[in-house]
């Protein structure tokens, strides 16, 4: 009896011994899996936890917005904007056309949108009578139809004569100051999509409006009907650019995506319009690195053809090896991460 209750405690005592010995295996192995997964994180994430980062992968695709190029043969821009009066105001035209130019001052906006929306069947036909907003504004400026010339300074002024001065009220006004439309010739047959028109609104500097003189919008109506307003996009340098500068800003060198400062910029992004990143890192944002606002939609300014195949948006990823493949799911799998 006592022999074999001093082997079943020595039994017992061995089997302590491999219980801790087991014990021990086991806390060490839980403490290398636990070094390993924190870093594997830390080999994946480690930048973001010690310095941040300011993008993300966005999970909502940004929609791209379908943009179809449209030929403007006029330019309108305003000379020595500061130095611009009713007495004298100074603007350069160019036409690739044939075209009539015709200035209203004291127009009343309501009525000059009204007007612009009707087929342009119908505001032809008024420009060709003389007619066009008769009514809606106060007085009749310049008159002048021109061939095809590229820059030419034009200076405008109210009429002289026993004319009353404009009332065009406080601010808000319900008339702008001046409202100029360029005007195509008609000449052939003209496809649907050809502008036809320009018409640039214009506002001076008063004693009651303090605003410095500025285009305060342009509109582009085409033969089909269809009126656009022109809004410039903003550069990575802060420097708008209209339309009539084209898009020509983009085939500069110095014109570099601001956050890889590596690719050419090619997307503008709506609604703040800043022109300032490449197709690459456009992926990994979902706010303006210029505003901070948030990005709606986009459309592109240019060709992205010198991104490679496998870092265009929307491609296929590239896959490694298949035997690095599968060691990488394994160790993903081994550490509880999803893949």
């Amino acid at each position: 009896m006592l022999v074999a209750m001093t082997a079943m405690l020595i039994s017992v005592a061995e089997l302590s011994n491999v219980i801790s010995v087991v014990a021990i295996l086991g806390c060490f192995v839980g403490m290398v899996l636990f070094i390993m997964r924190n870093m594997t994180i830390f080999w994946l994430h480690g930048e973001d936890f010690m310095f941040g980062s300011p993008v993300h992968n966005v999970q909502a695709q940004i929609p791209q917005m379908k943009m179809m190029k449209v030929h403007i043969p006029f330019t309108f821009k305003l000379q020595d904007p500061s130095q611009s009066s009713y007495q004298e105001i100074r603007c350069m035209v160019s036409s690739q056309e044939d075209y009539r130019l015709l200035a209203f001052w004291g127009v009343s906006i309501r009525e000059l949108h009204m007007f612009l929306w009707r087929p342009w069947s119908i505001i032809s036909s008024a420009i060709n009578f003389g007619v066009p907003l008769v009514g809606h504004y106060q007085q009749r400026g310049h008159i002048i139809k021109d061939v095809s010339h590229k820059d030419k300074v034009i200076t405008m002024s109210l009429p002289k004569g026993p004319h009353q001065p404009l009332e065009l009220g406080t601010p808000p006004r319900l008339c702008y100051p001046l409202v100029v439309f360029l005007v195509r010739e008609p000449n052939g047959t003209l496809h649907p999509d050809e502008t036809v028109a320009l018409i640039n609104v214009i506002h001076i500097k008063d004693s009651v409006c303090t605003l410095p003189t500025s285009i305060l919008a342009q509109y582009l109506k085409q033969a089909n009907g269809q009126l656009s307003c022109l809004k410039q996009l903003y550069l990575a340098t802060g420097n708008p650019v209209g339309y009539d500068s084209g898009l020509e800003f983009i085939e500069g060198v110095d014109q570099l995506c601001v956050v890889c400062q590596y690719y050419p910029l090619s997307r503008a992004l709506l609604p703040c319009r800043h022109t300032c990143i490449c197709a690459s890192c456009f992926n990994k944002l979902d706010t303006c690195p210029m505003c901070r606002s948030p990005i709606k939609s986009y459309f592109c300014i240019r060709n992205e053809e010198y991104l490679s195949e496998c870092d265009r948006p929307g491609a296929a990823p590239s896959k490694p090896e298949p035997i690095a493949q599968w060691l990488q799911d394994r160790l993903t799998d081994f550490l509880g991460f999803h893949r």
